[in-house]
C-alpha cells in the first residue's frame, strides 16, 4: 500500500521528465535576394544561351554560397551606349522605390566603337553609376562595375591596336570613377584579350565573349561580390 501511495506521487514528476521537448520552429527561412544588371550586348548575352549570360551564372554560382538571388532583371541591349542605356532605364518600370540587393554595370563599348570622346562618356557614366546605386537603396557597398572587353581580341577586331587603346582609355575612365565613388571593380580585360589565342572564348558570331568566357568572369567575381552581399 504504502509502494502505490508513493508511485502515485511520484507518477507527475517521472511523466514530466520523460516528456520530449518539442523542437523550435521559430527558425527564419534565407531571405530571397534581387539584382539588377545594366548594360549592353555584354550584359545580355548576345549569341550565348540565357544560362550563360553572366549574371545569371553569376547568380547561379553564388545561391550555394548562402545568397539566394531568385530573381535576375537584366535592362541591356545589342548597341546600346551610355545614353541609349540611360533612356531604355526612363522607359522601364524602374524607380528608386524599386531597390534590389545587387545592381552592377557594364557599358561603353558602343561608346567607343561610334568614336564618342571619352569625356563624353565620362559624365554619362557617372550618372548611370548614380542611378545604380539608387537602384540598390543608397548602398554602395551593394553595386559593381565591370570593366569593358577588347573586342580587337575576336575574329572581328582581327588584333587591331586602335581598338585596344580605345578600349584602355574608356576603362581607364571608368576605374577612376567607379574607384573614387567606392564602387567595387572587376578587370575582366585580360581575360577577354586572350580570344584570339584561345577561339573557344568567344561566341558563334565571332565578336563576342562565349559562355566560356562569361564563366571565368564569374568565377573571378563570385567570392568579392559575396563579400559583398555579406555587407
Amino acid at each position: 500500500m504504502f509502494y502505490k501511495l508513493l508511485l502515485l506521487l511520484l507518477l507527475p514528476f517521472l511523466t514530466a521528465n520523460c516528456t520530449e521537448k518539442e523542437p523550435k520552429t521559430d527558425i527564419e527561412p534565407p531571405k530571397m535576394l534581387t539584382y539588377l544588371a545594366l548594360g549592353d550586348s555584354y550584359t545580355i548575352g548576345q549569341s550565348v544561351k540565357e544560362e550563360e549570360r553572366y549574371p545569371v551564372q553569376l547568380a547561379e554560382k553564388l545561391r550555394p554560397l548562402g545568397h539566394d538571388i531568385n530573381h535576375v532583371r537584366i535592362i541591356a541591349k545589342t548597341g546600346w551606349t551610355t545614353d541609349e542605356l540611360a533612356a531604355g532605364i526612363a522607359s522601364s518600370n524602374l524607380t528608386t522605390d524599386s531597390t534590389y540587393d545587387l545592381v552592377s554595370l557594364l557599358i561603353g563599348v558602343n561608346n567607343q566603337y561610334r568614336s564618342r570622346p571619352v569625356e563624353s562618356y565620362k559624365p554619362e557614366f557617372t550618372e548611370l553609376l548614380n542611378q545604380a546605386i539608387a537602384f540598390a537603396g543608397g548602398r554602395k557597398e551593394r553595386v559593381f562595375v565591370v570593366s569593358i572587353p577588347d573586342y580587337a581580341y575576336t575574329p572581328f577586331g582581327n588584333g587591331r591596336t586602335d581598338i585596344s587603346e580605345g578600349i584602355d582609355a574608356y576603362n581607364a575612365a571608368n576605374r577612376e570613377i567607379s574607384e573614387g565613388m567606392g564602387i567595387r571593380y572587376f578587370d575582366i580585360t585580360p581575360t577577354s584579350r586572350q580570344g584570339l589565342d584561345d577561339p573557344t572564348l568567344v561566341a558563334s558570331d565571332g565578336l563576342h565573349p562565349s559562355g566560356k568566357q562569361y564563366a571565368i568572369w564569374v568565377n573571378g567575381m563570385v567570392e568579392g561580390v559575396k563579400d559583398m552581399l555579406g555587407k
